[in-house]
């Protein structure tokens, strides 16, 4: 089970719960916004001006599928990484690295990836080649390809949050990806957090405010949705705060970044990701993601973690 929990809370991403809208403008002092299924969404005044529909909005922000997309187009393309991982100790000295510039080649249905370029530092490795941190690890399933790898698509439908059938590392991987990419929605068999993942149920709505702003992201106009608990809402709670910044008109996610935390006793965990997204051709892909992260869990040594993978070179 301690592995579960591990292997759930090292990463931290479309949402949970379906919006109803009641198309109802409120004012709450000098902020203009509307009530959706109870959750007053404040909105900026450019927005307002944008006449969005703010309840279609946000429907198709819970059922985003764009962000999720993104990676899954990595498993069918060829791409280049330069990839930096650290840990640290308490006081922010380095125990262990991993520098390393990687090719993943994609050839008919299948995918390879050469290494570069590597140092390393610390015990970032065991003797055996075996990764000596769960941080690592988790990297290098999602980053790294080993040996030769058939088979793969980058379809949707289906493919996320089903673990009944699975076991192992590729439970554990499921676990992973609901984290990631469906922040808001319960993880089968981590223990402890009950509905405190979720952010849009109308009892969420008691924990979070909501904002919808327009405002430049990396060179172009975005819509940007912003979720931050409330201040009384401390251990309730488990994403503390999530922005993300979609194309207006595609309302493709362009940028995420969220802030976890939560103190259940036997583990603890405080992360912070960043993820920016961008083209190749008409397909969506990762080009940057950035993670620091604290978390410990009882009997296992605390781990702290820092690591950026930049991805570039992208081809068919």
């Amino acid at each position: 089970m301690i592995d579960r929990i591990i292997l759930c809370l090292i990463v931290v991403l479309p949402l949970a719960a379906e919006a109803q809208d009641t198309g109802a403008v409120a004012r709450r002092g000098q902020d203009t916004g509307v009530t959706v299924q109870g959750r007053y969404i404040q909105l900026s005044e450019v927005v307002v001006r944008s006449d969005i529909n703010v309840p279609d909005f946000i429907r198709r922000v819970q059922e985003d599928t764009t962000f999720y997309k993104a990676f899954k187009n990595l498993r069918i393309l060829s791409y280049t990484s330069i990839n930096d991982i650290r840990m640290v100790d308490k006081g922010g000295d380095l125990v262990a690295s991993l520098n390393s510039k990687t090719h993943q080649t994609r050839t008919g249905d299948c995918r390879t990836m050469q290494v570069l370029d590597e140092k390393s530092t610390g015990d970032i490795r065991d003797r055996d080649s075996s990764w000596n941190y769960i941080t690592a690890q988790l990297y290098a399933a999602l980053f790294f390809t080993k040996g030769v790898v058939c088979g793969e698509n980058n379809i949707v439908a289906g493919s996320l949050g089903n673990t009944e059938h699975l076991s192992g590392m590729e439970k554990h991987k499921e676990q992973l990806k609901l984290l990631f990419f469906n922040p808001g929605r319960p993880i089968p068999g981590v223990p402890f957090l009950g509905n405190k993942m979720d952010i849009f149920s109308p009892e969420a709505a008691k924990r979070y405010d909501y904002s919808i702003d327009l405002q430049r992201y990396n060179g172009q106009d975005c819509y940007v949705f912003r979720i931050k608990a409330r201040d009384d809402a401390h251990g309730s709670v488990v994403i503390d705060e999530m922005t993300t910044w979609f194309d207006p008109k595609t309302l493709d996610v362009l940028g995420r970044v969220y802030d976890m935390s939560y103190d259940a006793g036997v583990y603890d965990f405080n992360v912070h990701m960043e993820v920016q997204l961008g083209k190749y051709g008409d397909l969506l892909v990762p080009t940057l993601l950035r993670y620091n992260g604290n978390w410990g869990v009882v009997l296992k040594k605390r781990e702290r973690g820092i690591f950026t993978a930049t991805l570039f070179d992208f081809g068919k």
